[in-house]
Order: structure tokens, then C-alpha cells, then sequence
């Protein structure tokens, strides 16, 4: 059992590091090889997780002459998201200054700037019992992953700069914000509530997908999108990189523990089973409506259950996930079909589909699967409590992100506009915005 064990539990003692008495040397943490070893790679996992895997993924399913527009997207948010992640980000996710427990201050909704350029990070820096440049590095590749998703709600029709811009004042202001009132250790906004969150629901898949859901509001449909199909030109690409995401997905939720131990196994599993129960319910979901499963209904049901099973995975037993899952499953296939086509809102690779309304489900379903009497890990909590904070936690989240995203999206496009001129649109992101094409045949 785990006692309000929260995600990422290595950013609290962050703030213990640097303030070991002398006298209690002996107690300090030592270098774990192993764990330190796993965190590396897990760092790797998640940024195959973007690159190629989310490129991947997103590219094949829009147009051939919109290919190259979702890696150029990808690998720009990589590079401009991990040096402010170095410059500022991790020092507003980490830093706990003038936070106390049960208290809400300030750095309750965000941490501070002491740890600008990673100041006070040696060599031998440990956090909990791996080097903290290991740490920074695995969570500047959540930093990454996160507004990449949302590339793929303004996907085909965003400006290439209006999108460098968006991701980088976003970044600062809503996902650091957000990964500190999470993560952030006592004092924390969430953590005050008594949020569960162990490796993302809210930080990464309601914020990712409730922003995607602002910015094709904002921006509009596609040229032609109520006129003409739009299918995507290569699924056996989307395919591969779901097979990615997949995989990858074990470094991001195992690797949120901070290193290796008894949970790490628990959480493996359940990020599997998951996977496993969001294809069916996806796919039997779809059978039903539609009278054939497809292709890329099942890679999409493997990705909203590893959506849903995200912020849970320490938390839930096995006959938690398998819900989580299968009911991920099934709902984010009627929030693509049904709920975008009623709100008439084009989210071009469905982005809060699948982020959103799996995060949202998978954060609230925590809270019910957590407790003992359901099979979960979680000790001292009761349903109607834990869900409470859950829905308080989602409710916020939500409200915060798409009020913030709005705002910076109309920041943007009056400093230098945010959709692409329809000659442009017409002639693709490609060729238009890099002067190349995916195929040359």
C-alpha cells in the first residue's frame, strides 16, 4: 500500500539536497547505479516518444503536403522547449521557496526562479539517489512532450512562427505553472488538495488537450474541411508511431517514480493492461457504430488508454486499469466521432479527444479505483473524498489552461498572426513555410 504517494515524488526532495546537516552525512542519500541507469534510459524512452514517435504518428495522418510541417513542429518545440526548460522552466517547477504545507501562497500556483540555469547543480547533485542532471533531463523531456501534443490540434493550417511563439509563451505560463502546483511537494496548490497525480494526467494530457481545444477554436477549420474528405495519406507511418508511443510510455510512467523499487512493477503492468483494455473498448465500440474496427481506431485505443492509466498507474490495481482502460477507450471514441461533430469544432488529429477526455476520465477514475475497498494502493482516503479532489484538480486545470491558452493565443496573432494564408493552406505547409516536400515522386 501507498500512502498518498504523490507523482514524482523526487521533486520535493529537491528542496532537502542542499540542507543535509553536517552531523547527519552518514543518512545522506548515495548514488543508486541502478536506478540512475534506468532513469537515463527512461529519459531516452520519452523523447522517442516525440521524436520520432508523436512526428510519426501525427504526420501520417494529415496530407502529403503537410508532412514535414508536424516534424518541423516537433523538432522546433524540442529545441526551444529544452533550452528554456534549462534557462527558467525547471527552476519554476522545482524551486518550493516559501511554500509550506497546507498553505496557499504564491508559490502555491508556481515555483520560484533560485534554480535559473540550474543554479546550485554540481556533478555529484543527487536527487533522491540519482544525479540531478539525470532528473532535469527526464523532466525537460515532459516539458517537450507536452506542447508538442498540441501541434496536433492546429495541424495543416498554423503559421510555423505563431506556433514557435505560442509553445514557448505557453510553456512558461501554463505548463511549468501547472507541472509546480501538481508536483510541486507540500505547499503545492494540488498537493494541498490532496490531488493524485503520478505521472501526468493533469500536467501533461488535460493541459495538452484542453490547449488544442482553445487553439482550433481560435484558429478555425481547415480550408474545405466541411466540403471535402481529408484523409490521412500515410497510416502505415501513424501505425508505427503509435507502436512508439507505446513503448516509450513505459519510461514515462515507470520513470515517474524517480528510479526503481516494488512500485515500479505495479506500474509497469497496469500502463500494459491499460493499453491492452483501451484497444477494446475502442475497438468494439467502433465494430458496433460502424459495423468494421480499423486500423487506426485501435492504435488510437492503445493511446487513450495509456491516457487514462497515466495519472493512475501507482495508485490502482489491476481491475482499475483494465476500467480505466476499456472506459477510455470507449469514450474517447465518442468524443471523435460524436462530440466533434456536434460541437463542429475541427481538431485536426484530435488532440483533446484523446488528451483531454482521456485525461479528464483517467484523473476523475483515479480517485475512484484508488481505494482499498476497490482494489487500489492508496491508504487513508475515501471514494467520495479522493474523487472530490480529483473533479477539483480536473475542474482547475481545465478552467486555467483554456483561459491562459486563449489569451496567449490572441497575443500571438496580433503580434504576428496565427493561421497561414489560404494560398499557403492550399499550397501546404511544406512547401510553402520550409521550402521542401516529404515526397519527391
Amino acid at each position: 500500500m501507498v500512502n498518498r504517494l504523490p507523482g514524482k515524488t523526487l521533486l520535493a526532495l529537491l528542496a532537502l539536497g542542499a540542507s543535509i546537516p553536517l552531523a547527519q552525512a552518514a543518512d545522506a542519500p548515495t548514488l543508486n547505479t541502478g536506478s540512475t541507469a534506468w532513469m537515463i534510459t527512461a529519459a531516452v524512452l520519452v523523447l522517442f516518444m516525440c521524436l520520432p514517435g508523436l512526428a510519426l504518428f501525427y504526420g501520417g495522418l494529415v496530407r502529403a503536403k503537410n508532412m514535414l510541417s508536424l516534424f518541423t513542429q516537433c523538432f522546433g518545440i524540442a529545441g526551444l522547449v529544452g533550452v528554456l526548460w534549462v534557462i527558467f522552466g525547471y527552476s519554476l517547477v522545482v524551486d518550493t521557496s516559501n511554500m509550506v504545507e497546507g498553505q496557499v501562497s504564491f508559490n502555491s500556483f508556481v515555483g520560484g526562479l533560485g534554480r535559473m540555469f540550474l543554479a546550485g547543480m554540481k556533478p555529484d547533485s543527487l536527487v533522491g539517489d540519482i544525479p540531478e542532471g539525470v532528473f532535469v533531463t527526464f523532466q525537460m523531456t515532459f516539458a517537450i512532450i507536452t506542447p508538442a501534443l498540441i501541434a496536433g490540434a492546429f495541424a495543416e493550417r498554423m503559421k510555423f512562427s505563431a506556433a514557435l511563439l505560442f509553445m514557448a509563451l505557453w510553456f512558461t505560463l501554463v505548463y511549468a505553472p501547472v507541472a509546480h502546483m501538481v508536483w510541486g511537494g507540500a505547499g503545492a496548490l494540488m498537493h494541498n488538495w490532496g490531488v493524485l497525480d503520478f505521472a501526468g494526467g493533469t500536467a501533461v494530457h488535460i493541459n495538452a488537450g484542453v490547449a488544442a481545444l482553445a487553439a482550433c477554436l481560435m484558429l478555425g477549420k481547415r480550408k474545405g474541411y466541411e466540403n471535402a474528405p481529408m484523409p490521412a495519406h500515410n497510416l502505415s507511418l501513424t501505425m508505427a508511431g503509435a507502436a512508439m508511443l507505446w513503448v516509450g510510455w513505459f519510461g514515462f510512467n515507470i520513470g515517474s517514480g524517480g528510479g526503481l523499487n516494488g512500485l515500479s512493477g505495479i506500474v509497469m503492468l497496469n500502463t500494459q493492461l491499460g493499453a491492452c483494455a483501451g484497444i477494446l473498448g475502442w475497438m468494439f465500440t467502433e465494430w458496433f457504430k460502424v459495423g468494421k474496427p480499423s486500423a487506426l481506431g485501435l492504435a488510437s485505443g492503445a493511446l487513450a488508454g495509456l491516457v487514462g492509466i497515466t495519472p493512475a498507474c501507482a495508485y490502482v490495481g489491476v481491475g482499475g486499469a483494465l476500467a480505466i482502460g476499456l472506459l477510455c477507450g470507449v469514450f474517447c471514441y465518442l468524443s471523435v466521432t460524436v462530440l466533434k461533430k456536434r460541437l463542429g469544432y475541427d481538431d485536426s488529429l484530435d488532440v483533446f479527444g484523446l488528451h483531454g477526455i482521456g485525461g479528464m476520465i483517467g484523473a476523475v477514475l483515479t480517485g475512484v479505483f484508488c481505494v482499498p475497498s476497490l482494489g487500489g494502493l492508496v491508504e487513508g482516503v475515501t471514494l467520495g473524498g479522493q474523487v472530490l479532489a480529483q473533479i477539483k484538480g480536473v475542474l482547475f486545470t481545465t478552467l486555467y489552461c483554456f483561459a491562459v491558452s486563449w489569451i496567449i493565443l490572441k497575443v500571438v496573432k496580433w503580434l504576428v498572426g496565427l493561421r497561414a494564408d489560404e494560398h499557403v493552406e492550399e499550397m501546404g505547409l511544406d512547401l510553402a513555410e520550409h521550402n521542401e516536400r516529404a515526397y519527391n515522386h
